[in-house]
């Protein structure tokens, strides 16, 4: 096939499943499927192999039209909707891991739903199917767990609806699960994704062959609107970058061979993108259910946690599992600022969460293709690896690194920064900072600092970054990050959230000073402030007799045209602030760098760098 067909769906087809495994469940005696129900098949896969320990096991939930084959079992084996993240040394890597990826109720691929046989009619459910919510779906996936005998999922990963699952599985059973990390995701859909979603489900609905839903009695299937609904889907899941450079008006971009095999189709196909489309819509016919399509985007369309950030945080405050949280820049079905919200909602729940907004072309699709995946697969990766190692730590020992996976890296980590000491504003916050205080880094870079509190015992270490490549690191660290922007504000976090707010290096890159430092006097008891000073008497020097602006960033390959840095400040001018607004130095530390030593006389004039320790 063409590469100009390629997508996310490609590898997809409804061939049969070879290593699908099916187990059945009575329900009739649970409340939840009371006069519902009756029993319930749910169609599943598994990788790997379960531990004696049974703390291996990592649930995967699929995406709408997705099923319980997220990667090929053998050489021969037909591939995956998630080769590219699921198999031997892959980011889950089925050689550590016990993968399992079941068919979600009211799908079409092995799992009870709507063309399935409803045992107490011997008919097909169609539309005696009954309405299901996610906490349905998740309610179905729990019976299997516990039919595995696992007592806690070391993770559950999904994205878009299979990210809903994973948001339902942390409140619904929060002690069953030690991490969640949810993709491409949200809360909520926004209006603007319901309403693609109910003209797709008018599509199939107005289809003459739909029959109101009982089409299978005439062995007919509404091909036309479930195609459309189909192709309607893809628009959603691509970007406006993606398809500029996929498609154009050029009517000869497709091949005429390809044109061929579209000559019988009922779609416009004059364009490019039409063609693209009207390819996607056939191919999702011959493998999905048009009364799945409809149960399946309604189930997905109602889940709703909150619509203010308090509803939301008083709904995830049930969670108690560690989170991994990403959104992809170009994704409009489920904007970035959702996961935004589930993060600030976190956080508010004293939650520990990692957030990364993925720079992509890709949109939606982004969590299922090849292009990211250096960012999105390395972060899922040591994410869990630093998730598995924290729960086999001994009962009460939560703090720093511990044995077992990370060990190598806590000792690569101990030589790295014995080898290279720590920048000397780090020594000499490290000492500020009183043992076991809660500590939120601002502009936490790589994550120096936090790395070394992490090493010395601290349990509540925090950080925030705008740098995709720098949050990417940090969490290969094992340490909990998120991305923001310091000039919105700390409005993620409640008041004296922490013991210690530090902000060091980073005042001078700050658009709005007195909006982030009283913000960090609100979230912080003490507030930790290190900064360049412009006043040191060799930058002075470098103005008055060069004449040329002194280079006084961290990074000494910066000048005056690529720093980051937006305003140069003296020790005065901060003291002179500090009086202006009220707010008390408990502390003042002045270093000369070169010397590495503290300076006393006249610090404005003989350090290039000071530490100041604010409180209301």
């Amino acid at each position: 096939m063409d590469a100009f067909f390629d997508s996310s769906d490609a590898v997809r087809s409804s061939q049969p499943l070879r290593y699908v495994q099916q187990v059945s469940f009575d329900v009739r005696k649970l409340p939840q499927w009371k006069g519902r129900l009756a029993e319930i098949d749910v169609a599943y896969e598994t990788y790997g192999e379960l531990n004696s320990a049974r703390d291996n096991a990592v649930l995967i939930c699929h995406a709408l039209s997705g099923d319980s084959h997220v990667a090929s079992h053998t050489a021969d084996d037909d591939q995956g909707w998630w080769e590219i993240m699921v198999g031997p040394g892959k980011p889950i890597d089925t050689n550590l891991y016990y993968v399992i990826c079941p068919n979600c109720l009211g799908g079409c691929r092995g799992t009870t739903g709507p063309g399935s046989v409803n045992p107490l009619t011997d008919k097909v459910y169609a539309t005696d199917f009954p309405e299901i919510s996610l906490g349905d779906i998740v309610e179905s996936q729990r019976l299997l767990i516990d039919h595995l005998a696992i007592p806690k999922l070391l993770a559950v990963i999904g994205g878009s609806l299979g990210g809903l699952m994973t948001l339902e599985w942390s409140i619904r059973y929060p002690e069953r699960l030690a991490g969640a990390v949810p993709l491409a995701t949200g809360a909520h859909l926004t209006s603007q994704a319901l309403a693609f979603d109910i003209v797709a489900r008018n599509a199939i609905t107005s289809d003459q062959n739909y029959r109101n839903g009982q089409y299978h009695e005439f062995n007919e299937i509404p091909s036309t609107g479930l195609a459309i609904a189909r192709m309607l889907g893809h628009i959603t899941y691509l970007s406006i970058e993606s398809m500029r450079k996929k498609f154009d008006n050029n009517e000869q971009n497709v091949s005429r061979t390809l044109k061929e095999t579209l000559q019988d189709t009922l779609f416009e196909t004059k364009f490019s993108v039409g063609s693209y489309l009207a390819h996607q819509g056939r191919k999702f016919v011959e493998r999905f259910d048009a009364n799945s399509y409809l149960t399946l985007s309604m189930a997905m369309d109602k889940f709703d946690l909150g619509s203010t950030g308090d509803e939301l945080a008083k709904a995830m405050c049930k969670s108690q599992c560690r989170w991994l949280i990403m959104s992809f820049s170009t994704d409009w079905l489920f904007p970035p600022f959702l996961s935004e919200e589930l993060s600030a909602a976190l956080l508010k729940s004293d939650k520990r969460v990692s957030y990364c907004n993925v720079k992509s072309e890709c949109g939606h699709d982004a969590f299922l293709l090849q292009n990211d995946l250096q960012v999105y697969g390395e972060m899922v990766s040591n994410f869990l690896m630093y998730l598995q190692d924290e729960q086999r730590l001994e009962p009460g020992r939560k703090t720093g690194y511990g044995s077992g996976q990370t060990e190598s890296l806590r000792l690569t980590l101990e030589q790295e920064f014995a080898q290279k000491p720590a920048r000397t504003d780090y020594q000499q916050i490290l000492e500020l900072i009183p043992a076991g205080a809660k500590v939120l880094d601002l502009g936490c870079g790589k994550g120096g600092l936090l790395t070394r509190l992490r090493l010395r015992g601290h349990e509540r270490v925090v950080g925030i970054e705008y740098d995709e490549r720098y949050v990417s690191r940090a969490v290969a660290r094992g340490l909990d990050v998120v991305q923001a922007d310091l000039n919105k504000g700390l409005g993620y976090f409640f008041d004296k959230q922490f013991d210690i707010v530090v902000l060091s290096k980073t005042l001078q890159t700050v658009v709005d000073v007195e909006f982030v430092l009283d913000e960090m006097l609100r979230v912080g008891t003490r507030c930790i402030v290190s900064f360049p000073n412009l006043g040191y008497h060799k930058y002075r020097k470098q103005l008055s007799d060069e004449g040329k602006a002194p280079s006084v960033d961290f990074h000494t390959d910066r000048r005056w045209y690529n720093t980051k840095d937006v305003r140069f400040l003296t020790i005065n001018d901060f003291e002179e602030l500090c009086k202006i607004k009220c707010w008390q130095i408990h502390k003042r530390i002045a270093i000369d760098t070169n010397a590495q030593k503290s300076i006393t006389d006249d610090p404005n004039n003989n350090a290039d760098v000071a530490i100041m320790v604010l409180g209301n």
